[in-house]
This record gives C-alpha cells, sequence and structure tokens, in this order.
C-alpha cells in the first residue's frame, strides 16, 4: 500500500502546480479506509485541501439533489451506479471532460459524458467445490429457479448489488418476467443472508452449496485462507447474471472549479490509484491500460454484461416493491 501511496505522488509532483489555498470538496460513497489515502495523497502532492463527507451513495446523491444550486459538492464518487444515474438524470452533474473521459472505455462510462466508471465488481456464482461439480453450474442465472437447485441457492435480497441487478433485469426481461425469477427463487426454497460476506462464509462452511455475490468476496475470503473451498463461477455468453458493476465518479453540475474536478477524477483514474483501489478492494479497475489484480481473470477473457447505468438510478424504489411482493424481502 505503501508503495502504491509513493507511485501516485511522484505521479502527480510531474504535474503538480505547486503549493496553494485552492479546496475541493468531495461526497464519496466510498469508505473513508479506502479512499482516505488517495484523498490525502492528492492533497499531499498538489497543496490542494480535501474536504471530504462520507455516506451511503443513496444518501449523498439525494442531499446533492436536495441542495441543489447551494450544494458544495465538486465531485461525487458512488459505490453504486443508480445513484451517479439519479444525478445524471436530475441535471446534477455537468459533463466531465474529454480527455479524463478517453481514459475510460465506452462501455464504462456515461454516453453524455457525465460520469466515469473507476472500479467494477462482477456478479458471480460463489460454490463450494466440494458440494458441487463445475458441471453442474447453468450457463444462466434464469436457470436457478429449477428443481435441480432447490435449498442449494444463497441470496442477499437487501443487498445493494443483488438489487442493481434485479433492477437491470427488470430492465432487460421486463417486471413480470423478473417477479417470476424471485418468486421462483422463493418456491425453490432458496436460502437467505443479510449480505455477501455471509454468503461467502456459509458457502465455505458447506452449509449452503452455492450462492449469488459480488466476485471480490470471494477473492478475500482466499487472500485470509488459502485453504478455502470456495470458488467463483462467472455466467458465460453475457449473461445478465455476470453483470459488471461499476463504482463512479462525477462533477457536480454547481462547482465553481470544473478544472479542477476533473483535475481529481483524472488522478482517480491514474495508474496508481487504479492499481491502488484494485490492490485494496479486488475489484476491476476500469481505467484502460491498467492490468486486473492477480487471481482475478482479465475483463477480456470473460464475457461480461454492461448496462446503461443511468437506466438504474430511477427504478431501485420498484424494485424493492417487486423484492418485497416475491417474498423475499429488500430491508
Amino acid at each position: 500500500m505503501r508503495l502504491a501511496a509513493m507511485a501516485i505522488a511522484l505521479a502527480l509532483a510531474v504535474t503538480s502546480c505547486g503549493e496553494g489555498s485552492e479546496t475541493i470538496t468531495i461526497y464519496s460513497g466510498r469508505t473513508e479506509n479506502l479512499i482516505g489515502p488517495l484523498l490525502d495523497e492528492f492533497s499531499d502532492s498538489t497543496g490542494i485541501d480535501v474536504e471530504v463527507r462520507y455516506g451511503q451513495s443513496a444518501d449523498l446523491a439525494l442531499l446533492i439533489d436536495q441542495e441543489g444550486d447551494r450544494s458544495p459538492a465538486d465531485v461525487f464518487i458512488s459505490q453504486s451506479p443508480g445513484a451517479v444515474g439519479f444525478l445524471a438524470g436530475n441535471d446534477r452533474l455537468a459533463p466531465i471532460g474529454e480527455g479524463v473521459l478517453d481514459l475510460v472505455p465506452a462501455e464504462f462510462r456515461n454516453s453524455d459524458g457525465k460520469w466515469v466508471g473507476m472500479s467494477g465488481r462482477v456478479r458471480v456464482i460463489v460454490y463450494n467445490e466440494d458440494l458441487v461439480d463445475p458441471s453442474e453450474l447453468p450457463d444462466s442465472i434464469l436457470e436457478l429457479t429449477a428443481e435441480r437447485f432447490r435449498g442449494r441457492v444463497a441470496v442477499a435480497p437487501a443487498n445493494g448489488s443483488f438489487q442493481d441487478f434485479v433492477t437491470a433485469m427488470r430492465e432487460t426481461t421486463g417486471d413480470d418476467a423478473t417477479l417470476e425469477w424471485l418468486e421462483g427463487l422463493v418456491a425453490n426454497d432458496a436460502q437467505t443472508y443479510t449480505n455477501n460476506s455471509s454468503i461467502v462464509q456459509a458457502v465455505g462452511r458447506g452449509d449452503v452449496p452455492m450462492g449469488l455475490v459480488n466476485h471480490y468476496y470471494n477473492l478475500r475470503a482466499q487472500a485470509e485462507d488459502p485453504g478455502v473451498v470456495s470458488q467463483n463461477y462467472f455466467f458465460p455468453d453475457g449473461d445478465i447474471g455476470s453483470l459488471l458493476i461499476a463504482t463512479a465518479a462525477g462533477v457536480i453540475s454547481t462547482t465553481d472549479d470544473a478544472e479542477l474536478a476533473d483535475r481529481f477524477v483524472e488522478f482517480m483514474l491514474s495508474p496508481a490509484a487504479q492499481e491502488f483501489l484494485s490492490e485494496e478492494t479486488f475489484e476491476y479497475p476500469l481505467a484502460s491500460g491498467i492490468q486486473s489484480p492477480d487471481g482475478l481473470p482479465p475483463l477480456s477473457s470473460i464475457d461480461v454484461a454492461t448496462y446503461d447505468f443511468d437506466r438504474l438510478g430511477g427504478g431501485l424504489e420498484r424494485t424493492k416493491e417487486l423484492i418485497d411482493e416475491s417474498g423475499l424481502e429488500s430491508s
């Protein structure tokens, strides 16, 4: 971690404009233990003061919208793509400079240039290799309601990433088909857990053979204990079950210094910052040319499903209604 921080400082020192009294305000839906070291490096290397407000991504997006023209925020970092989609839809985000946008492939940024993806997590099945033969795993997430999976699948219906996935499913298959699938999980005795970590732990213990999670939770478990028997399975052929969910950054439309805000976003997409993020979270770096962390197959080698994340911004309430209607609980 220290080496990554030093690399960031060195990279910034080359372009630093020197000491100054500028201030940038960041609203961050990512936690302080992850983002804080990067903010410190940005400030130390540029002389720019950083003020940060941490919170849940959805809550911060609502706050920015409520603050309107009075918002002190310059940049919003969101754990959830739906939150930046919400702000983009409400005209609360400014276009990011083209030079910054071009650091990220088109599929991982807003088509109107209002936000860029910084890191990504892919939905997977985590399975216990002592209980599941890989040949048993389905080609599509839609197959999990089949009789052969009765009582064998764990889900976390209150988890934000599960809800982002369900919202994407609604947009691709429709509400009726999505509700039918959710009801099928209930009828098939799907096991429910509070979060992804609980599912990975349960699968590792053998309490349940498999579960739906984000890919990095099992990588963390393997890093802590290389002997764990849980493995990740990526759905093939761009199935919605392998949806890539991006952590994103956007510039607030009322910022007093769009150039400075762009500069900060560019810093978050620098090789050293991207490597720091991927090393700390085991997520995929989304800036072009940055390698995936050790133990993680390159995005180019798996056929993940991408999605217009702006469309997730307005659908969360209805998604929760469908989850609750199915018999699962969204909160």
